[in-house]
This record gives structure tokens, sequence and C-alpha cells, in this order.
């Protein structure tokens, strides 16, 4: 997939025109359409990047992964072990996994599963934060 075509894809997403998304970084009408036909300058496909909160290297097709702080399969497996050792410290120190105190067993399961994964989202993003804010700007 090339540049423009990747600006295409999050344009539609974020539904904004390569206009607007011109307008909003300051770089001139139509100069996206012709990054296809010529090298655009790092600053402007920087400016890009920012804008839509991703990866110059996402943009220039060198990862498919959109931002620098999105989570690894590394990562996603810390998060299932730290949300296990949560749930075994709460059974341990309480008794029982907590959840208006009652065990799982007395819970309905999709209360208890809901819990659970609002507990993993809460972790997931948790750790995307931290990457982004203590990732060093070299690696961006």
């Amino acid at each position: 997939m090339s540049l423009v075509e990747r600006i295409k894809m999050l344009c539609n997403e974020k539904k904004v025109t390569f206009a607007e998304v011109e307008r909003k970084v300051g770089i001139s009408n139509g100069q996206i359409r012709r990054w296809d036909n010529s090298s655009p300058k790092i600053e402007n496909v920087q400016k890009v990047a920012d804008y839509f909160d991703v990866s110059t290297d996402y943009l220039l097709g060198r990862t498919d992964k959109k931002r620098y702080y999105d989570l690894t399969e590394k990562d996603e497996k810390e998060v299932e072990e730290e949300l296990q050792r949560i749930l075994n410290n709460a059974e341990t120190n309480f008794g029982f996994a907590a959840f208006d105190g009652k065990t799982p067993s007395e819970t309905d399961k999709e209360d208890y599963e809901m819990y659970v994964s609002a507990m993993r989202d809460a972790i997931r993003l948790h750790k995307r934060l931290a990457k982004k804010k203590f990732t060093p700007k070299k690696y961006r």
C-alpha cells in the first residue's frame, strides 16, 4: 500500500478529505495527491502522521503497526499476567475475586466476564499511556 493509499484510508476512517488534512497541517493544496509521483518532504509526512496520531513508519509502509505505543504480543501477554495477578491477589486476600461481594460462582457469569473485561481494558489503556509517555523520541 502506498503512502497516498494509507493516508486515504486514514482520511476515510476519520471522515475527512485530503484538502481538510492539508489545511489543518499547513501544506499546499493538492500536495498529498502529488506524493504518488514525487517524494514528499519528511517534515510534511511528519505533520500528516501527527495529525492522524500514527507513526511515520506506518505511513511509509515500513510497519503495519499504526502507533509506536500500540501493544505488542509481549505487552498483551504482560496484560494477561497482570490481570491474573490481580484476580489471584483478590481471591487470596479477600477469599474471592471481589465483585459485588460475591464469589464468581454466585455472580452472574456475564456480569463477572464484563468485570474482568473492564479490568483488562484498564490495564491495556494504562500500558499504552505509559508507552506513549515514556517512549524516547528516537523510537517515534
